[in-house]
């Protein structure tokens, strides 16, 4: 009994100071928890304390706010003060009053919508849109105008500037630089296959360095569709064509116009009759869906082509700057497309199988000359399955030299294995094969051979004329095309031929390109107003596949994505795609669309007559060139072949634009630099340039 309360002891003893820690432990806890809260409301981060408040008339309580809210207090200085202060007379402290209760808030703001839901989330008709300001929407383009700097290298930005361009002599209105150098020509060894009417191009040093002016009198051109029955005798002033074809139906003179009857030397009775002879001989020819793009060699005044646009037949009409120098000039007056070009001893600057037609009537051009090489020229841009029509008179008339030169004409086309398909009159009709095995099948030694297959029958930048017949490919690339529209937009066959740094995706780039410029096209219809702009004549300066521009009714492009897109945008015009050599010859695809173009170097001036396009668009192209070529020499030529009050549109990268802009106010433009739809940061602007109708 002892020993057990020895140990009960020992245990309670245990027991009281387990439970005096205990006190103490708790004890500190809390003093640490009251001592953080005190910092905590002291420092001002929790201000708003609530209050339970009696109400007198209810007798109920309520919740106020704290009447210190708002306000920080120095905790250390009110304990010292409250400290040193004297206790009051009367020994009792005064009960410290509840604050008052805060009036209540304010009744919430009505919404007004202005959106075009209501608060169910349905649409509604009539909604608001709020203030605004109808002149800067409607000028909202002017508003990002800017100024571009030059980089110097070193980070720094300096500005740029051109001296201002003078005006050239009088005698050069109707300059072409590389057809007109009289120089170059005198030096020629021979003449006599036409050399003097190809290119010649001014060494370097003696180009343009001036304005070309317009024509005294120059007015604004006559629209289309008006355009292609007459224009202004101002704008070409030359008479003497009307003067040696006017009993031909070709071209009259009437006060201060010059009238268009549509008739030609082998069509006087007007171009809408001689297409319907077409048509009935061959009702294969399908204009407009079949036969989508034409060739015209020796055009006139180009009404052939003029009057096949009404059939959605897209017409290039060429002729050399000859005796009758100026019919392209009229034809490009009118408003059809047209260039300046030459059957000689260079390949013309077009694709192979680019064209489902070509037309020759009284073309002066002897095709069975040099075992034939002209006409074998005319079988490498036609498309294969393609019709050659020859309207002459060794076709019907029964003289004994004209006899013999159709017996040339018909014993060279057997030989080319073509088909003719129908003579009638004075035409004739001959279709190309759609592949290789009637010429493996020809016996050996047939004159002319087949090309070797290394040669590149798209490969027309200053090559020769070659004596043989260019082979089609074996994958039927250009014979198995689409009928149109379907083939604006279905990527053709020869994408896969390109040479770009893609294999798989051509399609993929085509399809993306279209849509790119279709978007692009639209923002330039919408916010720079193109609707209202009176465009015929639109140069692409680097078309790619074919489709920067607005929807021309006559004529579309695939970067000519632009062109294509200006079609979409049903903008009355044509669209000449231009293909620098300097990039990937995309050309093929863009006549495989059913639209036209041509291959140059814009290092060097471009084979059409001053005043030639309404707009000319540029995507890209100086900060490609820019490497080879003097940009003020290319901006010179762009003035040269721009109508008075056309417009130029250039798309590129910020770092070239502030000299392009120097180089537009000496030409006399007026230039405004504007952001893309990609935003004031995008590393690309938009330089828009009109020429002014009248030299300051």
């Amino acid at each position: 009994m002892k020993g057990i309360t020895a140990s009960g002891g020992g245990g309670i003893s245990d027991l009281c100071k387990s439970a005096a820690l205990i006190r103490i432990s708790g004890f500190l806890l809390i003093s640490v928890v009251f001592f953080y809260v005190g910092k905590h409301f002291s420092d001002g981060s929790a201000q708003q304390l609530l209050f339970f408040t009696p109400q007198q008339d209810s007798g109920s309580a309520a919740v106020g706010l704290s009447p210190n809210l708002g306000k920080a207090f120095d905790v250390s200085s009110v304990v010292n003060e409250t400290a040193s202060s004297p206790p009051p007379e009367n020994g009792q402290i005064e009960p410290q009053h509840a604050a008052a209760a805060p009036p209540p808030p304010p009744p919430p703001t009505a919404v007004e919508r202005m959106g075009v839901v209501d608060e169910n989330g349905k649409m509604m008709d009539d909604f608001e849109v709020g203030e605004y300001d109808p002149e800067l929407v409607e000028n909202w383009s002017k508003t990002n105008e800017s100024e571009g700097l030059e980089s110097d290298g070193k980070g720094d930005r300096v500005r740029v500037r051109v001296k201002k361009f003078p005006l050239c002599a009088e005698s050069m209105r109707e300059y072409i630089p590389c057809l007109d150098n009289e120089e170059a020509i005198k030096q020629l060894d021979s003449t006599e296959k036409g050399e003097r009417f190809e290119r010649h191009c001014p060494e370097e040093g003696n180009g343009l360095n001036c304005i070309v002016p317009a024509p005294k009198g120059y007015r604004t051109p006559i629209p289309w569709p008006r355009s292609r029955d007459e224009v202004w005798f101002s704008n070409v002033p030359h008479a003497r064509l009307a003067e040696d074809k006017g009993g031909q139906n070709w071209i009259a003179i009437d006060k201060d116009k010059f009238k268009f009857p549509g008739g030609g030397t082998q069509f006087i009775h007007g171009a809408d009759q001689y297409l319907d002879q077409f048509e009935k001989m061959l009702p294969e020819i399908a204009f407009g869906r079949h036969t989508r793009v034409a060739l015209d060699v020796g055009c006139g005044v180009a009404s052939f082509g003029a009057y096949l646009l009404s059939r959605n037949v897209l017409t290039l009409s060429v002729a050399p700057k000859d005796v009758h120098e100026n019919q392209i000039q009229f034809a490009l007056e009118r408003g059809v497309p047209a260039m300046v070009a030459a059957f000689a001893t260079r390949r013309l600057l077009y694709p192979s199988q680019a064209f489902d037609l070509i037309h020759c009537s009284r073309c002066r051009i002897n095709w069975t000359r040099d075992d034939g090489i002209l006409l074998l020229e005319i079988n490498r841009m036609l498309r294969a399955g393609g019709y050659f029509a020859w309207a002459a008179q060794p076709v019907y008339k029964h003289e004994a030299a004209l006899e013999e030169q159709w017996e040339e004409m018909v014993n060279l086309t057997t030989r080319l294995c073509w088909t003719l398909v129908k003579k009638e009159g004075y035409i004739a009709i001959w279709q190309k094969p759609l592949n290789n095995s009637c010429y493996l099948s020809r016996e050996e030694g047939t004159l002319p051979p087949l090309c070797a297959p290394d040669d590149d029958p798209d490969k027309v930048w200053y090559v020769d004329l070659k004596a043989c017949i260019s082979r089609l490919p074996e994958e039927g690339y250009g014979s198995n095309i689409t009928a149109w529209p379907e083939r604006l937009q279905t990527p053709p066959d020869r994408l896969q031929s390109v040479q770009i740094d893609a294999y798989i995706s051509r399609k993929e780039l085509f399809r993306a390109e279209s849509r790119y410029w279709k978007e692009i096209i639209q923002g330039y219809v919408r916010a720079l107003h193109w609707g209202k702009f009176k465009l015929r004549n639109v140069l692409d300066m680097r078309a790619g596949f074919g489709g920067p521009l607005v929807q021309c009714k006559a004529n579309y492009s695939l970067k000519c994505s632009f062109a294509a897109a200006l079609i979409e945008n049903k903008l009355d015009c044509w669209v000449l795609n231009v293909i620098p050599v300097s990039g990937p010859n995309t050309l093929p695809v863009i006549y495989d669309r059913g639209l036209i173009g041509v291959m140059h170097d814009w290092c060097e001036p471009f084979d059409t007559y001053p005043r030639t396009y309404d707009l000319i668009h540029a995507a890209g192209l100086f900060s490609v060139e820019r490497k080879r070529c003097n940009i003020s020499t290319i901006m010179l030529e762009m003035d040269r072949i721009l109508r008075p009050g056309g417009h130029v549109y250039i798309r590129d990268t910020l770092n070239i634009m502030d000299e392009l802009q120097e180089t537009g106010k000496a030409l006399g433009w007026h230039v405004s630099m504007r952001d893309t739809s990609e935003g004031p940061h995008a590393s690309y602007r938009i330089l828009t340039c009109d020429k002014r109708l009248l030299r300051a």
